[in-house]
């Protein structure tokens, strides 16, 4: 409801905008406006009442405009109209306002008042005689046409509405009015246009005055005071039918009259009756021009109102027009008689002898049209009951006659060239037998028009075409006469008695009820009809065939419902025959038949297969006559004028060989009398020559083989020799020569005869089934037959010997003796060579010089293939022995894989013939290789080779008996009919993955064997379904091929050098690799890791492969590790553990994830690397193997610790994107450090600390792993091991985790150890972990001391001090004055020795401890600390200007923090001025101005500061040396003269000249300075220099 509201809402909205457009003065689109506020009002229930009058306002006002167009003006008009339903009073007033007595009204204003009356004609009753009365005024007003033309359409209008009123004033819902008045005003205004208008109209205004002249005369005929006026006004609309245009408003006016005149049964005059009856006639009748359609259906209705009203006069005027000879007269009649029937009048019912009477008229009319259309009627009137029982039969027999005559015109047509006659006559017949298929012959009389007449058309040939539905027929009579019988104890609806017509006696009848019951086979309707017929007329045939038929005819249908062949149909309708010629035992009706069914030989044609059954049926019924002189003569009279049979040849020999089957020796003695007298041949030439009238010798040779065929099996054998090999090889030897010469040795029709007589023989030896039985003329014929197929062409295919020599040489294979291996092979290949190589069948094609030659040479292909394949699976399959069986099929194998397409699809083809479901192969036949060979071309070129490929592949499967899913694959094989080579190589997947599983396994190797050799030779497409039969094969079967594998991958590596130059087979290689370790990894991994090092490309590219693999990946990396530890189990490294890690370096490297097995092989990898530390080549692996090197490889040095430094590096490689592991802060330059010796513990720590921390299980897992490096018997691992843990000590989340406190113990005792690399690495991870564990570390603190401070006495290697020193560091950052204070001297003295070492790492570790040390001087050191405060800051100051900037600034922020204890804090301005500069100030202004504050504060220092500076005179550096010079220059300038007295004047001046000859010009400037700041001071104290 809601809705509903809104939609209204919605409407109002619309029209609320659409009256605001309106009162704007845009003409344009006013169109658009009226034509959408049309729609709206009729689709509008509700609307509002102030709404409602705007838009009348509005459309009035338009519609009256005569400023706008008048299309808007009539859509304004309509709008009215339509408001009419929502207001009719307030439009009808707007209306009738603008329409005022004598005021001429404007044209639409009348014309919105008729299409109120029209729409509205309930409300516009009431106010009708208003609008008539004030018309009546404005009709002399009127002289535009436009305006007559107004009032002439309000008139039908108005007429229309009061003809309604006059015939159903009772649906009114008002009071009855007085109608007459209103016909009177409609009298006046029409009499007024009659008189006044219509003389002198123009042809619009006379279109208009016919529109309504109909209407007005309809309405006036209801008064029998007007009747007369208005009937007298009929003749002028009859005077219209002029032009086409307005003819059908004539005939529309004419039918309104006409139903007026009916209702009001008001009888017409005669003569005006018979005007109308010849105009409409000639609406309908048009000879000049065909009608207009409308206008011929208006006209036919009124006939059907004139045929309700005037039958009886109608009739007659049709009876009358239809004796004129006027075709189209005769073709409209008949239709509208049909159309009358059709319309079920009943007063039409009581003039049917009449209508019969008229149809008899046109039966000898021979146009084709009047033919059609007489059909057309009596098929109506069979339809109605318009046939009656005396006069009915001439209909019938006029629709068979019709369809024989349009059959014989088809046939031999009168006229050459007329197509459209032709076109007439299919009509004709199609007509017929749409009459009999529509025919119920059950209606009322029709049995008896019919009964037995009908059976009159069964027999004769021309009527053949109806049989299905005369059958029809028929049968419905016979039944409906048998449901009789059963419910009444007589009936006379059907009885024989026929009077003059000539009924079919019962032989004819079975024989043509037979003849026509074969095209059953056919699948055709009619053969079925035939067989229904015969099982309801047995009586009819013989008595005595009741209860045989009754018993056998229901079993003849079944095979209706199968697939049944012709051959077996046939034998079933000739076994019916002969049981029912036995059960009727009549001589003389036997005989009848069979010359019954000679007489019926011309009525089918020669390749007919009723032709072909009738011999059979004539012969079956010789051979159950039994007065065998009759059959003598009958024999005797074909064998004398075969010509009556058609094709004498074919004819005879069915006839003779049926015969046969009862009557061998009377046949036998006529043929051999027949021969004997030599009437049939007097010279072969001249027979060919002449016209072959009569028998010739090549008949004779094939009526003993089908007699043979035929006979007695019991009979024949005995008889085999002398009666039918004998003669046969005579007549050929005759043919085949004259006067003992051999002549025309080429002649096909000899060699096709003596070849089936032959086949012939062979078969009914064959069927004798007598085991005992051996053929002495075997070999004699088959080397005849060889004979024929050798002289056959080969490059053409013209003549069917081939085919026919390959079907005798099946049927004697099968004979015995038994031919042996070597004489089946020779026959085989013999017939495969001459076959196969033909050229393709195109070309063989393009020899025809017509398409029927070309069809022929076709068929001729076909049969010789198929002829050629059941030879070869006979011969094949009739072996025991599956290894004769492979020689056999191995004739095929070159021909499979030609290069040209042609022999292929020949060799497929044949191939799919011999491996059918319906054969049985020998238990020891093999069927992998010829898998593997067939099964890829699946995805060959043609689609008739992929189907055949696939029909043989699952043949094999068939011959051995494993059941397959046969409608699935039958799916997927016609799916490879497309082109589209993806999807053939889908399909062949999906057939692979059904029949792979089936393979045998013992055949495995073969069959992969084949389809590597496949991937080496097929064409791309091929290749590739090679590769995926292979592929599937291994998935499906590779748990079973344990006991093959090693041959297996044996055969893979033999083929892969020939394969890597196709890289798609290549994949297909690398892919089988995988599949097989994805069943057997172990051994596959075993097998390749056998491969030398380093592994050539091949190799890499299978371990790739393997990895790149699903079904093998996830085992594969488990597999090598699996190795690798058993490898590295005594912590040695030798070559199977190299050739490991090059295996997984391959592995990884194709990003195989390693997440799971991250710990384990980082740890195994990183052992590796350490037991290989400066191995070399094992000479006996690598030196002495060649290698063909690829274009762009270069030759690879076999180090061992590089090749596993390399698989390390591809394993953190692929960490790092997984997230296991970050980028190392050595970069490339790790895996360098980690591979050399001298820097591996280098390299092991970079990669330590590149572990992903986050990751800290994966580096928990490690360090489990990693922990029995610390004991191992290897020192190079235990450095390892030792160097990776002590970047681990420094985390807290190990410590937290992990059991680093082991660890710790482990470092402590290396610390120890004598291996300066190993002790260094355990002092650095005793450094770490204060940085890991400080509680650890101050928990054993004088341990890790004694441990730290003991490396600072191992000089001989200054990185084990640097890693003493910077741990020492570390551990006192977190220690007391107190915890140290045992150790303190100790460390301050050992540091000290430290800040001038050649390292930078040392000196600026040193000084870093040093400043540390200062903290922890506690009260007890003082002052100790103090001196050696006073003794380094030599050190310090120099240092200021190391070389290494770093040091000068440690060495500055020792100063600031050393200075306190000695109290010289006056130093620290000089100190911050140093400090804040962002450059160093110049050496000799900060010494000067440091030594002038030092100077003030203590002399003593200052003086110490120069004893030490001499041996800094001599150092390495250049900048040191300088500085030196210019800090002596400051002191001594700011010496007192009492230390100044006390300088070794001497010593400094001979250091200070020779450094004047130092090579650093700074040194020397310096030293020049400091010598004459020397000599100044000397002077001042008066003391000599």
């Amino acid at each position: 409801m809601t809705q509903g509201v809104e939609e209204s809402v919605e409407t109002l909205g619309d029209i609320n905008l659409t009256l605001g457009m309106l009162n704007k003065e845009d003409k344009t689109s006013k169109e658009d406006i009226y034509s959408n506020l049309t729609s709206i009002i009729q689709n509008t229930d509700i609307l509002d009442d102030a709404i409602v009058q705007r838009l009348i306002y509005f459309a009035s006002k338009d519609m009256r405009d005569d400023n706008i167009l008048r299309e808007i003006r009539m859509l304004a008009g309509e709008v009215l109209v339509s408001l009419a339903a929502h207001d009719f009073n307030s439009v009808m007033y707007e209306v009738q306002s603008n329409f005022r007595i004598l005021e001429l009204p404007n044209e639409f204003v009348v014309l919105a008042l008729a299409e109120l009356a029209t729409s509205y004609v309930s409300q516009s009753i009431p106010f009708m005689m208003m609008m008539l009365l004030t018309m009546q005024t404005m009709l002399r007003l009127a002289e535009e046409e436009r305006m007559k033309g107004a009032f002439c359409i309000a008139l039908e209008k108005f007429s229309k509405a009061i003809y309604k009123y006059i015939n159903h004033w009772r649906d009114f819902p008002y009071p009855r009015l007085d109608a007459n008045r209103l016909s009177d005003k409609i009298f006046m205004l029409f009499r007024y246009i009659m008189e006044k208008w219509a003389p002198m109209s123009s042809p619009m205004q006379t279109l208009s005055i016919i529109k309504a002249h109909g209407p007005t005369v309809s309405l006036l005929l209801h008064r029998e005071d007007l009747c007369e006026y208005a009937l007298g006004q009929v003749p002028w609309l009859l005077n219209q039918y002029k032009d086409k245009e307005i003819d059908f408003h004539v005939t529309q006016s004419l039918k309104l009259i006409l139903t007026a005149a009916a209702l009001y049964d008001i009888g017409l005059p005669k003569g005006l009756k018979r005007a109308i009856f010849i105009n409409l006639l000639h609406q309908v009748c048009r000879v000049q021009e065909p009608p207009v359609k409308e206008n011929e259906m208006e006209a036919s209705s009124s006939f059907l109102i004139l045929a309700h009203s005037n039958p009886t006069d109608l009739i007659d005027f049709f009876d009358e027009q239809m004796r004129s000879n006027n075709e189209v007269i005769r073709r409209g009649i008949l239709t509208l008689l049909r159309s009358a029937i059709n319309a079920e009048e009943p007063k039409l019912r009581d003039h049917i002898t009449s209508i019969e009477r008229i149809v008899k008229v046109v039966m000898g009319d021979l146009s084709i049209k009047v033919r059609n259309s007489t059909l057309l009627l009596i098929q109506t009137m069979c339809e109605k009951c318009y046939i009656e029982a005396q006069e009915g039969w001439p209909l019938i027999d006029y629709v068979f006659a019709q369809f024989a005559m349009s059959n014989k015109n088809l046939e031999k047509p009168t006229k050459p060239n007329s197509h459209e006659d032709g076109r007439g006559e299919k009509s004709v017949r199609e007509t017929s037998l749409e009459v009999l298929k529509t025919l119920d012959p059950l209606v009322i009389g029709m049995p008896q028009v019919l009964w037995p007449r009908i059976l009159t058309f069964v027999v004769p040939a021309e009527y053949t075409g109806t049989l299905e539905y005369l059958f029809n027929i028929i049968r419905i009579l016979i039944m409906a006469e048998e449901r009789k019988r059963k419910n009444a104890t007589e009936s006379t609806a059907l009885v024989m008695s026929t009077g003059a017509v000539k009924l079919p006696s019962p032989q004819q009848l079975l024989a043509r009820l037979l003849v026509v019951s074969m095209l059953a086979s056919l699948g055709k309707l009619l053969g079925a009809g035939a067989i229904g017929l015969l099982k309801i007329l047995p009586e009819i045939i013989h008595p005595k065939l009741v209860n045989l038929w009754k018993a056998r005819l229901p079993e003849l249908l079944q095979p209706l419902e199968g697939k049944n062949t012709i051959i077996l149909w046939e034998t079933m309708l000739l076994q019916l025959l002969k049981e029912s010629l036995w059960q009727i035992s009549d001589v003389a009706w036997t005989i009848q038949l069979s010359r019954d069914f000679n007489q019926q030989m011309r009525s089918y044609s020669n390749t007919s297969i009723e032709k072909k059954f009738l011999w059979k049926a004539l012969g079956t019924t010789l051979a159950s006559c039994q007065d065998t002189n009759f059959v003598s003569s009958q024999i005797k009279e074909l064998l004398t004028a075969p010509n009556q049979l058609g094709d004498q040849r074919q004819g005879i020999t069915s006839i003779l060989g049926y015969c046969a089957e009862i009557h061998l020796d009377t046949v036998l003695k006529v043929l051999k009398t027949f021969q004997d007298q030599g009437k049939f041949f007097m010279n072969r030439c001249k027979g060919l020559f002449a016209g072959k009238k009569s028998l010739s010798k090549t008949d004779i040779m094939l009526i003993y083989g089908a007699v043979a065929l035929h006979a007695p099996k019991g009979q024949l054998l005995p008889r085999l020799d002398q009666d039918f090999i004998s003669p046969v090889l005579f007549l050929y030897s005759q043919c085949s020569q004259i006067l003992g010469m051999s002549v025309m040795n080429k002649d096909m029709d000899l060699q096709m005869s003596f070849t089936r007589s032959i086949t012939e023989i062979g078969i009914a030896v064959q069927d004798a089934e007598d085991q005992g039985f051996k053929f002495a003329y075997k070999e004699v014929l088959l080397g005849h037959m060889l004979d024929f197929i050798r002289d056959e062409p080969l490059d053409s295919l013209a003549s069917p010997i081939r085919w026919k020599a390959l079907i005798a040489i099946r049927y004697l294979s099968k004979l015995k003796p038994q031919l042996s291996l070597n004489d089946n092979l020779n026959i085989l290949e013999e017939n495969i060579r001459r076959l196969l190589p033909l050229p393709p069948l195109d070309t063989l094609k393009n020899e025809g010089e017509t398409e029927k030659d070309k069809e022929h040479i076709n068929f001729l292909y076909e049969r010789s293939m198929d002829a050629l394949g059941r030879l070869l699976r006979t011969m094949m399959w009739d072996n025991v022995k599956g290894e004769d069986c492979q020689e056999m099929f191995n004739l095929l194998r070159m021909w499979l894989v030609s290069p040209k397409v042609w022999e292929r699809e020949r060799a497929f083809q044949i191939t799919a013939k011999v491996l059918t479901n319906d054969v049985e192969a020998p238990e020891n036949f093999k069927i992998g290789s010829l898998l593997g060979l067939l099964a890829p071309h699946s995805c060959d070129t043609l689609p008739t080779i992929r189907q055949a490929a696939v029909s043989s592949a699952t043949g094999l499967f068939c011959v051995k008996g494993v059941r397959l899913e046969t409608e699935r694959l039958q799916s997927l094989q016609e799916g490879l009919q497309c082109e589209d080579a993806q999807a053939q190589i889908r399909i062949s997947s999906k057939i692979a993955k059904i029949v792979s599983k089936l393979i045998p396994s013992e055949e495995m190797l073969m069959f992969l064997e084949e389809t590597l050799d496949g991937l080496e030779t097929l064409t791309p497409t091929c290749t590739t379904a090679c590769g995926i039969w292979m592929i599937t094969a291994l998935k499906e079967q590779g748990a079973a091929l344990e006991d093959q594998l090693l041959e297996i991958l044996s055969i893979i590596y033999y083929h892969m050098p020939v394969l890597r130059q196709k890289e798609e087979s290549f994949q297909f290689i690398l892919e089988a690799i995988s599949q097989i370790a994805s069943f057997h990894m172990d051994a596959v991994v075993t097998n390749l890791l056998q491969k030398t090092l380093p592994f050539d490309r091949d190799t890499k590219m299978l371990w790739q492969a393997m990895a790149q693999n699903p079904a093998s990946s996830g085992k594969l990396l488990r597999a090598l590790i699996d190795k690798l530890v058993n490898k590295l189990e005594d912590d040695l490294a030798g070559t199977d553990a190299i050739s490991v890690a090059c295996a997984i370096h391959e592995v990884v490297s194709t990003g195989t994830p390693v997440t799971s097995l991250y710990p384990e092989l980082f740890t195994l990898l990183l052992k590796l690397v350490s037991c290989t530390l400066g191995q070399k080549t094992p000479t006996s692996t690598w030196s002495h193997r060649r290698r063909v090197m690829q274009q762009g490889e270069r030759q690879q040095v076999a180090d061992p610790c590089r090749l596993s430094t390399t698989t390390l590096k591809c394993v953190q490689a692929q960490a790092m994107k997984e997230g296991l592991a970050k980028e190392s802060d050595e970069g490339d330059n790790l895996w360098t450090l980690l591979s050399s010796p001298s820097t591996h513990h280098v390299g092991v720590c970079a990669l330590a600390r590149s572990m992903a921390m986050w990751q800290h299980r994966v580096i928990l897992d490690i360090m489990e792993q990693l922990f029995s490096s610390l004991t191992s018997s290897s020192e190079n691992y235990r450095i390892t091991g030792t160097a990776f843990f002590s970047e681990l000590m420094k985390e807290p989340i190990l410590w937290k985790h992990g059991n680093l406190r082991e660890v710790l113990i482990f470092m402590d005792q290396s610390a120890w150890d004598p291996n300066a690399t190993l002790r260094q690495m355990a002092i650095r991870g005793l450094g770490n972990a204060a940085s890991g564990a400080p509680n650890k570390v101050k928990k054993h603190k004088q341990i890790i001391l004694e441990s730290i401070i003991r490396g600072l006495y191992h000089l001989a290697r200054t990185e084990v001090v640097c890693e003493s020193l910077k741990s020492l560091k570390k551990v006192l950052e977190l220690l007391t004055d107190r915890d140290v204070s045992f150790y303190f001297k100790e460390i301050v003295l050992q540091t000290r020795t430290f800040f001038e070492d050649e390292q930078d790492d040392v000196r600026l570790t040193a000084i870093f401890l040093f400043e540390n040390l200062a903290s922890l001087t506690g009260r007890r050191w003082k002052i100790f600390f103090a001196e050696e405060i006073k003794k380094s800051m030599i050190s310090f100051l120099l240092h200021l200007w190391d070389p290494n900037p770093k040091i000068g600034t440690a060495c500055r922020d020792v100063l600031t923090i050393s200075i306190p204890c000695l109290g010289l804090q006056e130093l620290y301005g000089v100190l911050d001025h140093l400090l804040d500069a962002q450059d160093l100030p110049r050496a000799k202004d900060f010494y000067r101005q440091f030594c002038v504050k030092l100077a003030k504060k203590n002399q003593e220092i200052l003086w110490i500061l120069h004893t030490h500076s001499f041996t800094f005179f001599n150092s390495s550096w250049e900048m040191i040396r300088s500085a030196a010079v210019k800090l002596t220059d400051a002191i001594v300038l700011n010496l007192t003269n009492q230390y100044v007295e006390l300088i070794d004047r001497e010593q400094l001046t001979t250091r200070l000249q020779a450094l004047r000859q130092d090579p650093c010009i700074s040194v020397q400037r310096a030293a020049e300075a400091a010598l004459q700041t020397l000599l100044r001071r000397c002077k001042e104290i008066n003391i000599l220099p």
